[in-house]
């Protein structure tokens, strides 16, 4: 008995049946969201397309997309197609077939491949470099595409960006600050922040301090917003019973040299500092 929805009947559809009805639903699902990034995209220069149309396969095209934003097509020849979507080309394309050629065409733009927007990823990256992007790329995407940030990456990510505007010659830099630990761990606003073509996307290695003397586990850590002296020591596994804890002190570099003063526990550590703590004579 074939299984119905809302019968009582269990269902007995062989397990490949099952999986290949998954398999097909999984395949759908995919290709609706690459149409929906296509139809978002804006093609540019270096992209790669593939252009049919129907019914009419000697017109069939695999073209890039030239630096002045421009393609060759079979009974039309050059074209301007750069910042328009897959959707908008076809149009254009068809509007320019039907003038005298074609009576009803039927054409399809397919980005073959996406070589037109790039971003830079510099600094503190697992996998620094160029980064190019599908559709509306989100800041996660990219930080994802790079690999994430290493251990050494600081509180903050620097985005710079040009602004061009209309009827000035020179561009100017727009700068995005990102809280980087919050934003990765969802505690920022702004979790879908967009970046654009061209963008250069910063994270500075962190500033470290070294720990060392009468605590547990002497070392450099990473000092984070706020760090202080007795949050560095706990970081360091603390005081030893032998530390003298009123007597911790600091080496600071200055620009006469390095200079060592006491320290209260409540004071910030800076970059570079050496923090001390003597074991006790008694």
């Amino acid at each position: 008995m074939p299984y119905r929805f809302g019968s009582r009947q269990p269902c007995k559809l062989p397990l490949k049946r099952v999986l290949s009805i998954f398999a097909i639903a999984a395949l759908l699902c995919g290709a609706a969201v690459a149409s929906a990034v296509e139809q978002e995209y804006q093609i540019g220069e270096g992209d790669l397309l593939k252009i049919t149309v129907y019914d009419n396969a000697d017109l069939d095209t695999v073209t890039r997309v030239s630096g002045e934003g421009r393609i060759t097509f079979p009974l039309i020849g050059e074209i301007t197609v750069n910042g328009l979507t897959t959707v908008q080309a076809q149009q254009r394309i068809a509007d320019r077939l039907r003038d005298g050629i074609i009576r009803k065409p039927e054409v399809s733009v397919f980005i073959q491949e996406y070589k037109s927007k790039k971003v830079t990823t510099l600094g503190e990256f697992v996998k620094p470099g160029l980064i190019e992007l599908r559709g509306n790329a989100t800041l996660m995407e990219v930080i994802s595409n790079a690999g994430g940030v290493t251990a050494n990456a600081g509180e903050t990510l620097v985005i710079k960006r040009k602004i061009l505007k209309p009827g000035v010659a020179p561009s100017e830099d727009e700068t995005i600050t990102v809280p980087l630990a919050e934003f990765l761990e969802g505690r920022a606003t702004g979790e879908q922040v967009m970046v654009a073509d061209g963008d250069s996307i910063y994270v500075p290695r962190a500033a470290f301090a070294f720990v060392s003397g009468a605590i547990k586990t002497p070392g450099v850590y990473k000092i984070t917003q706020g760090l202080t002296m007795l949050k560095a020591i706990t970081l360091a596994g603390g005081f030893t019973q032998r530390a003298a804890k009123s007597k911790v002190s600091v080496i600071r570099k200055t620009e006469a040299g390095e200079k060592s003063s006491p320290a209260r526990v409540e004071d910030l550590v800076q970059p570079d500092d050496v923090v001390v703590v003597p074991e006790s004579l008694f």
